[in-house]
Parts: structure tokens; C-alpha cells; sequence
């Protein structure tokens, strides 16, 4: 039976950035990832002079980890070509230009707020009365609570949710404050006032960053992919799913197709439904919290089309009750460098929910019935990609940042086993990171514990 010191379980950042630290730090590890690619969401196709991501398409450039990354390996980020407005809503029929100075989905500009049409004046008052409202005496709510009660219903339905829905996918009424928005829960914490708060910060932000505050690189996210991979070179064993998971004398056994491997410590950085599986023999209690973490579908779909099509900014999102089945659209050739070839555009269609469940065939015949109402003599389309993520997006419902704890108590019952995934802390590229990162200092620990018990004795 083969032995190995850390098992990295998942080849998606998560697990690709554990591994990293694990290499840096001269541990003894393995990453299996059950399919061929590695990346996880993080697919890019490169395709007749089309660069198309399947999943996140930038990182947030004020958020440090994959920017580390990519220094350290010699990639050059690229920021969003300039565009203002950067992106536009529908709403009630229109398309609206989304104010300017956003910290997340609340205004830091004042006369932005003042100035846009998606709200009405009595919206624009009531979103303003903000400045003298008290902070709340709650300790966690959904992020619909929290906007209405410090900005009005208004501000949620035409900014707000669209923002937020764009993000997470799904609905997001439900999501907790603290655990899928903490910088603005800690804004009111600070300022009492969330505008007065999201105004600081963006000119704090404003005054650190400069440009745009997204990136990606010039041959798509999987070049981040592929260099990380490139570092792990044969430590990662790929087409090796593990089938079971079992504690074996104060070390774990992984079941593979390839045999059975011994480890002294495992990072699970797999999908939440996943390691709900594969604790489930021995974790009865970890299993039941990760099962009552929801995931929602989610799906893309990238159309290229030949001439330029009447757009404008970098996309668009889309309110509730519009009578699209898409939730927002991103005009690819207008927001990176270097997509597309000369003379033709790209459109990013989301999708998420039920819509994403239907068969890439079906989610490409929907975008292009979407797109067509809101760009009618829509050209023929050249070319189309369709990438489908049944096991979906976590969402963080009230309470979740609770679940986190109680989770990491319930693995207090199986030393040496962490985990690591965007389930947990934050769903962004910066986030999965940063878990991948901590999974493996965690590890390392475990190990040092180990060799010293060892010495003792």
C-alpha cells in the first residue's frame, strides 16, 4: 500500500493551492483529482481566436491571493478594457446604467446614487435616510433585511439583487450578511451608516488600487491553472477519483481505482456534496452539515456572432421579473483584450436554478432567445459554448458562519482531516485560495504534533 504524508483530495484552486503550500513548505503529499482537467469552475476554452471562460472569468484585483500567485509564477494579470458606465440593469423594460463607486452592491458615490434613473426620488430619500438611521441590534440577517432596512426596498429590487443574484446565483433574499457579505455587515459595525461607511472605503480602496479592480490573464484564468500544475508536476495524480474514506489507526486510508493509499493527514477539497459522501461513514454529524449547505445549479453560455452588435459597457444584469430566463449577459469583446478575432463579438450568458439543470443544447437555444428580445435582428450565430456546474454555487443562508463553527468542531473528532472549498468562507477565486492555503497550513501542523509525539516517546 502506498504512503504519502498529506492526500490533497480535488484539483480545483482550492486543492491546487494547498498542494502549493504543501510543496513550499517540503511536506510529503498527493493530489488526486478524479477527472483529467484540473481547475475545477475554472475552464477556459481557446477556440478559432476565441477565448471563452466557462466559469469565474476575473479575479478581484484589491483581494491579494491569486495576485501572489500569479507574481510567483511570472504571470502578467490584464484589467477590464475601460467602460463607463462599466455595466447596465433591466429594469421595468429599461436598461440603466449602474451607478458608479459600488463597494460590493451598496453606492460609495453619492451623486451616482443621486443621479441614476433606477431609482425614483422618493426611492433615492428613502435610500439616503440611511445617514441618520442607528446601527442593528441583530446578530446575523439576510441580505434583503438588511438593505430595506438600511436603504429601502427600492434600492434592493432595481440594485441590489441583481448585484448579489449575478454573484451567487439563486435567489438572494436568503443569503446571510455576515457570512456572504461581511465587509458590508462590519461597514455598519464601523460607521453606523452604510453609505457614509461604503464612501470611506472606496476612498480608501480608491487610493490604494487605482484601475480596474478586476483581472484575468491574457490567455485566460487556466493559465493560473496550468502553471500551478506545471509547479506540482508529478504529485498530482489525475483520473483517480477516491471511491472511500476511512480512519485507520490514527492515519486515513484513501480507496482509489489506481489502490488503496495510507496518509498521515487529508485535505478535502472537494464540493461540499461531495465530502458529505465521503464522510458520511464515520462523520455522521459533519455529514449532516454539509448536506444543509444548499447549492444551486449554475450554467454559462458564450455565443460569438460575426460584426458588432449594439451594446454598450461591460454587460448586463437583469431584476426579477424582466421575463428573461438569463440573469445577466457579459459583452466579452467589450470588457478583456484579445478574446475575440477581428470583426466578431461575444456574448456570456448565466444562467442558474432550474434553467441551469437543462442540457447544454437547450441552455444555448435559451441565450439566443433572450439575447434576441433584448437585441432584436440578432446575426446568425458563429459559434457557441455551453458549461453546466450541477453541483452549483453554495448558498450562504443566516446562520451559515455558525454551521462553519459547528463543523469544525464535529472534525475535532477526526484528527488530521481538514477541508478546504468555496462552501465555507467565501466563494470567490481570492477566498477558495485562501481555504486551499489554510487547509494545508492545518495539515502541516498535524504532521509537526505527530513527529513530535513520535520523539517523545
Amino acid at each position: 500500500m502506498a504512503e504519502v504524508g498529506v492526500a490533497v483530495v480535488g484539483g480545483g484552486w482550492a486543492g491546487l493551492a494547498a498542494a502549493l503550500a504543501l510543496k513550499e513548505a517540503g511536506a510529503d503529499f498527493l493530489l488526486l483529482e478524479a477527472s483529467l482537467r484540473l481547475g475545477g469552475k475554472v475552464r477556459t476554452a481557446r477556440q478559432e481566436g476565441f477565448l471563452v471562460e466557462g466559469g469565474p472569468d476575473a479575479s478581484v484585483r484589491y483581494k491579494k491571493e491569486v495576485l501572489e500567485l500569479a507574481q510567483a509564477f511570472g504571470l502578467e494579470p490584464i484589467g477590464t478594457l475601460p467602460e463607463k458606465p462599466a455595466a447596465y440593469i433591466l429594469y421595468r423594460g429599461k436598461r440603466h446604467p449602474l451607478p458608479e463607486g459600488l463597494l460590493q452592491v451598496v453606492p460609495g458615490d453619492l451623486k451616482a446614487l443621486a443621479r441614476t434613473p433606477l431609482l425614483s426620488l422618493p426611492g433615492k430619500l428613502r435610500a439616503l435616510y440611511d445617514l441618520f438611521l442607528p446601527r442593528g441590534a441583530k446578530e446575523d440577517e439576510t441580505l434583503r433585511e438588511f438593505v430595506e432596512r438600511r436603504l429601502g426596498p427600492e434600492v434592493y429590487r432595481a440594485l441590489v439583487a441583481p448585484l448579489a443574484g449575478g454573484v451567487y446565483g439563486g435567489e438572494p433574499d436568503d443569503l446571510s450578511m455576515r457570512a456572504a457579505f461581511p465587509q458590508l455587515w462590519e461597514l455598519e459595525g464601523r460607521h453606523r451608516s452604510l453609505l457614509l461607511g461604503a464612501m470611506r472605503a472606496r476612498k480608501g480602496r480608491g487610493s490604494r488600487e487605482g484601475g480596474s479592480l478586476f483581472f484575468s490573464f491574457a490567455e485566460g484564468l487556466q493559465a493560473l491553472t496550468r502553471r500551478m500544475a506545471e509547479a506540482l508536476g508529478e504529485r498530482v495524480l489525475r483520473g483517480t477519483p477516491v471511491l472511500g474514506l476511512e480512519p485507520a489507526r490514527g492515519r486515513w486510508r484513501l480507496h482509489t481505482p489506481k489502490g488503496a493509499l495510507l496518509a498521515e493527514a487529508v485535505v478535502l477539497a472537494v464540493p461540499a456534496p461531495q465530502a458529505a459522501g465521503l464522510l458520511r461513514p464515520f462523520l455522521p454529524e459533519a455529514t449532516a452539515l454539509l448536506k444543509g449547505i444548499p447549492h444551486t445549479p449554475a450554467a454559462t453560455v458564450s455565443l460569438a456572432f460575426p460584426g458588432a452588435l449594439p451594446v454598450e459597457g461591460h454587460g448586463l444584469l437583469v431584476a426579477k421579473g424582466e421575463g428573461l430566463r438569463a440573469r445577466g449577459f457579459t459583452w466579452t469583446h467589450r470588457k478583456w483584450p484579445g478574446r475575440v478575432p477581428e470583426g466578431f463579438s461575444l456574448v456570456r450568458a448565466y444562467f442558474s436554478g432550474e434553467a441551469a439543470r437543462l442540457s447544454e443544447e437547450a441552455l444555448i437555444r435559451l441565450a439566443l432567445e433572450d439575447l434576441a428580445r433584448l437585441l432584436p435582428g440578432l446575426p446568425r450565430v458563429h459559434r457557441a459554448w455551453a458549461f453546466r456546474f450541477p453541483e452549483g454555487m453554495p448558498a450562504y443562508r443566516v446562520g451559515h458562519l455558525d454551521r462553519v463553527e459547528r463543523l469544525e468542531m464535529a472534525l475535532v473528532k477526526a484528527p488530521g482531516l481538514f477541508l478546504a472549498g468555496n462552501y465555507l468562507q467565501g466563494v470567490g477565486l481570492p477566498e477558495v485560495v485562501r481555504s486551499g492555503r489554510r487547509a494545508a497550513q492545518r495539515a502541516l501542523a498535524h504532521l509537526s504534533l505527530g513527529e513530535a509525539h513520535g520523539a517523545s516517546r
